[in-house]
């Protein structure tokens, strides 16, 4: 392997990592929006689109995260669209016996406990590098 394609190879390596890091992300803010769109009555299909996850990309993520050896921090996203597609699956499903306005309650508190979660955990990881 000559030099330009090491280099080459190098890059695509870097932008695979960074993809990995970015699209659960990008899956949990759209996963969030499509919930908070529905919840008050607008057509939000894209994120629906976008975000709607099955379990093998959802375990491809997470494997690619452990084998890359990703942060905890990268990981809370995808346990967040793991509880949110849960309680969503249950939901539709089964009918969790309380009115919208609990529900929709109980979803943002999901929201900001995963909130603090990556924040906690992003935090620790800058200062504990230090």
């Amino acid at each position: 392997m000559d030099a330009e394609a090491r280099k080459a190879s190098k890059r695509e390596y870097k932008l695979m990592l960074a993809a990995l890091k970015i699209i659960p992300m990008l899956l949990a803010i759209c996963s969030m929006l499509n919930m908070l769109f529905d919840f008050f009555g607008i057509d939000s299909r894209i994120f629906s689109f976008l975000s709607g996850m099955s379990l093998l990309p959802l375990a491809f993520l997470y494997l690619a995260s452990y084998v890359f050896r990703f942060c905890i921090y990268h990981r809370m996203f995808l346990h967040y669209i793991v509880v949110n597609n849960v309680m969503m699956g249950v939901d539709y499903y089964v009918g969790i016996p309380v009115s919208d306005a609990a529900l929709f309650m109980m979803y943002l508190i999901i929201i900001g406990i995963f909130l603090f979660l990556v924040l906690y955990f992003y935090r620790k990881e800058k200062c504990c590098k230090r």
